[in-house]
């Protein structure tokens, strides 16, 4: 007992004064007894005190859910005080002699509390004087011998006991365990049936025996002894007949394969099986903290998250056991018992194959719970993409052509393709975890513009797809795309909000291809096509958001398939073939430089220019093995140059994606190195809005190309977004002044103006200055009065095949040697 409920103590309280005042009251009533009685009264209070005491010492116990139940032979000590003592006398010889006994068991073995044996004797007491009442209500037993009628009121009176203790035990135990009093009090009367029944044969056996002739008495111990151990053996054989099949019941209830189902099944079984007080079952989680399951004895089961319990010794009215399954720690078993009822060696045993069962039905729970998270995490994984969380490519298409064939026909629909803007140069500058972030990150933010009726995945790499089907279908037949191009931009300026990426402030750009057609008319895949399609026509046409041109899907198809054929262009070594346009010394005539420009002599598509084809390649993962191809061709004909004694630079310009490879510089050399082609003698032409990144991979390419000695060109100078800071943290030794500024200096005051300071500049900083798409004497007399040294354009010559470059340089440098200066180290002139 771990302390006594309120409700209790008021009940015992209840149940004493009860007992005392019916006992005081019985004193005083009269004895009946005959004037020659040959016993003294006192003598008679003495029996019927003895006989109350032996009836409660010669007690049988058994262990139900509440506890330990005592039956005793109170009832056989009833009747015969009820012939020997006045029934006024019974209800203080109960309460004097139970108390006593149950006192001296109390200290002897029980340790029950005070309050408890004051509680049982009272109870006792007042069952007594209840049933004293009933019996001489109906008879006079009183030194009466037995006759039919008497032992019917004797029986009856018996029956008033039984039921009365009964039932105000299991009033106490309902009210200590908040539980039903019908289980204990059923318990009790079902195992003291068989004794009831004993004790009321003894009791009118001894009282025929006293009327006869009380040496008859001295026959009674011996059999009273065989017949306690009657009881005995048929209590224990009974209760182990139903411990064996609540056992069963037991470890049954815990064939389940959830952990809660398991752990509840083994409280509340253990709780009824053991006789517990209170029952503990500690889970060990492999995922997480313990898990506790309490049950108490009103088979209430709580659960809560515990650390993991400390190891303790138990004390001698608790029982632990440790569950485990081989060397894997699955919980803890605990039991705590009353403190009236402790567990002895068949609890202890028992319990250990209970605890056996209940680990390897945890074990098996926790197993199978691994296999159901193994299998939802396969599915999972099976219809999304595991770094973002989103719905995969498989499962966008198979989702989305179910949603199409859910839409009625006609139904509009619009399907936006995002593609990250630069995603590759994140990646190469700085990491592929970074990279990953970006993702998720765009991932997260579109997840939360997405609708409701939108459905949204990724498809690999950088891209992302989001299938609207709640555009509108009222008003003209344009509202559809509308709605769609107002929704793609919506997505891209909310994706553009500045963020932060591994310790760099960005901002996320997209391109977005937008495609509306009518439900039934085609499935994903096709619209995914065509959406693919527009995303690039947005990408190559400078803005952000395209939608789908019919008209354009054989030329953005075709242009798909060029990067293939630019594969095998690569390997044939006879399809990408160089054009050199040589720059003059406007004053000479002299050759500053050659720019190499290539060309595709295409099996199928004849002459392609650079504009048909470098876009494409710019945003393949074939853009440095064609940048090495162009660069070694060029410093192959600059070798050839050096041959026939023409020392003149060769320029060769740079995507910029190009100088996000750290290893372009070692490959560089290596070229240089092959060619015997000195390092000064190569110009690589860069675009201002390159020069303008201020990314960390850029500027140490740039640094390690300059102590190579390479030289440097800003090229399509004037075009870019910024200030000329970049020149104070960038060393370059050209700048070439945009064709589009050349054109209209003659009517732009504007661009003229641009012409005159970018020349002023380049002088005052020491650089060379190149005007490019000089086509006109024209143009080339107004350079010259602006002060600038050098052009190139139709006006001087055409590209030209690198067969005829150098008859080229060899009359233009002869034409003009009277007049030329030596060429510096640097390639100036």
């Amino acid at each position: 007992m771990r302390g006594t409920p309120p409700r209790v103590l008021l009940l015992t309280v209840a149940v004493l004064l009860t007992a005392v005042t019916t006992a005081v009251v019985g004193l005083t009533l009269p004895t009946g007894l005959p004037a020659d009685d040959p016993l003294p009264g006192a003598a008679r209070f003495g029996i019927a005190v003895a006989a109350f005491a032996v009836a409660q010492l010669a007690r049988l116990r058994f262990r139900t859910s509440a506890g330990m139940v005592s039956i005793t032979w109170g009832e056989a000590a009833l009747i015969v005080c009820l012939y020997l003592v006045p029934a006024g006398w019974l209800p203080s010889a109960a309460l004097l002699g139970a108390g006593l006994a149950w006192w001296g068991m109390s200290v002897a073995s029980d340790r029950r509390p005070l309050v408890e044996v004051v509680r049982i004797a009272a109870s006792l007491s007042a069952a007594t004087a209840l049933a004293a009442s009933v019996a001489t209500a109906l008879g006079r037993p009183l030194l009466a011998g037995p006759t039919p009628g008497l032992a019917l009121a004797l029986i009856a009176g018996s029956v008033t006991y039984l039921l009365v203790t009964a039932w105000l035990g299991g009033v106490m135990l309902g009210l200590r365990h908040s539980m039903s009093i019908g289980t204990p009090l059923l318990a009790a009367l079902r195992g003291k049936l068989l004794m009831f029944v004993g004790n009321i044969v003894v009791g009118l056996v001894v009282v025929a025996l006293l009327e006869i002739d009380a040496r008859w008495l001295l026959l009674l111990p011996p059999l009273l002894w065989l017949l306690q151990q009657t009881y005995r053996h048929r209590l224990k054989a009974d209760q182990e007949r139903r411990t064996w099949r609540a056992f069963a019941e037991a470890t049954a209830a815990l064939n389940q394969l959830e952990e809660g189902g398991v752990a509840t099944a083994a409280a509340t079984g253990a709780l009824n099986l053991f006789g517990a007080e209170t029952v503990e079952v500690h889970v060990a989680r492999a995922d997480g903290p313990w898990r506790r399951y309490r049950c108490d004895a009103g088979g209430q089961v709580t659960d809560q998250e515990v650390d993991p319990p400390r190891r303790r010794d138990p004390d001698e009215h608790e029982l632990f056991r440790p569950l485990a399954v081989g060397s894997a720690e699955v919980g803890e078993l605990r039991l705590f018992f009353p403190r009236s009822a402790p567990p002895g060696a068949r609890e202890r045993d028992a319990v250990a194959a209970f605890g056996d069962a209940l680990a390897a039905a945890l074990h098996d729970a926790a197993t199978h719970r691994e296999l159901r998270l193994v299998t939802e995490r396969s599915s999972y994984e099976a219809v999304h993409d595991p770094l973002t969380g989103r719905l995969n490519r498989a499962a966008m298409l198979s989702q989305g052509d179910q949603a199409l064939r859910q839409l009625a026909h006609e139904h509009p629909v619009a399907l936006l393709l995002l593609d990250i803007n630069q995603f590759k140069e994140v990646n190469d500058t700085l990491g592929h975890a970074a990279g990953d972030q970006l993702l998720r990150l765009t991932a997260d933010r579109l997840g939360t513009l997405t609708r409701t009726d939108e459905l949204l995945g990724r498809l690999g790499g950088d891209e992302f797809a989001l299938l609207v089907t709640s555009a509108p279908v009222v008003g003209d037949r344009s509202a559809p795309l509308t709605y769609a191009l107002r929704r793609a931009r919506e997505i891209a300026e909310r994706l553009a909000a500045p963020t932060e990426v591994a310790g760099v402030r960005m901002s996320v750009e997209v391109s977005v291809g937008v495609v509306v057609a009518a439900a039934g008319t085609a499935d994903l895949t096709e619209l995914l096509r065509r959406a693919d399609i527009a995303m690039y026509q947005a990408k190559g046409g400078g803005g952000s958001i395209a939608a789908y041109d019919s008209a354009r899907d054989a030329a953005s198809t075709d242009q798909l398939a060029l990067l293939a054929e630019l594969r095998e262009a690569l390997a044939a070594d006879d399809q990408l073939v160089l054009a050199l346009q040589p720059a003059v010394d406007l004053a000479t005539g002299a050759p500053t430089g050659v720019e190499a420009l290539i060309r595709w002599q295409h099996p199928r598509r004849g002459w392609l220019n650079p504009a048909e084809f470098i876009r494409p390649v710019e945003h393949s993962e074939q853009l440095g093995t064609f940048t090495r191809y162009v660069l070694d061709k060029a410093l192959a004909v600059a070798a050839g140059w050096a041959r026939e004694g023409l020392d003149v630079p060769i320029s060769v310009n740079l995507s910029a994606r190009s100088l996000l490879d750290a290893r372009l510089p070692a490959d560089i050399a290596e070229l240089l190195r092959r060619h015997q082609v000195p390092a000064h003698r190569l110009v690589l032409e860069i675009t201002e809005t390159v020069v303008m990144s201020e990314l960390e991979v850029i500027d140490e390419v740039l640094a390690t190309l300059r102590t190579m000695g390479v030289q440097l060109a800003v090229d399509d100078f004037g075009t870019g977004f910024s200030s000329l800071t970049f020149l104070t943290r960038i060393t370059v030794d050209e700048l070439k002044v945009d064709r589009s500024f050349v054109i209209r200096m003659a009517d732009s005051p504007e661009a003229a103006a641009i012409v005159r300071t970018t020349v002023g500049l380049a002088h005052e900083l020491g650089l060379r200055v190149v005007a490019e798409g000089v086509e006109t004497a024209e143009q080339r007399l107004a350079l010259t009065e602006l002060g600038c040294t050098a052009a190139q354009g139709y006006h001087f010559f055409k590209p030209m095949p690198a067969d005829k470059i150098s008859a080229v340089l060899g009359q233009l440098i002869d034409t003009s040697r009277p007049n030329v200066l030596p060429l510096r180290a640097d390639g100036a002139s």
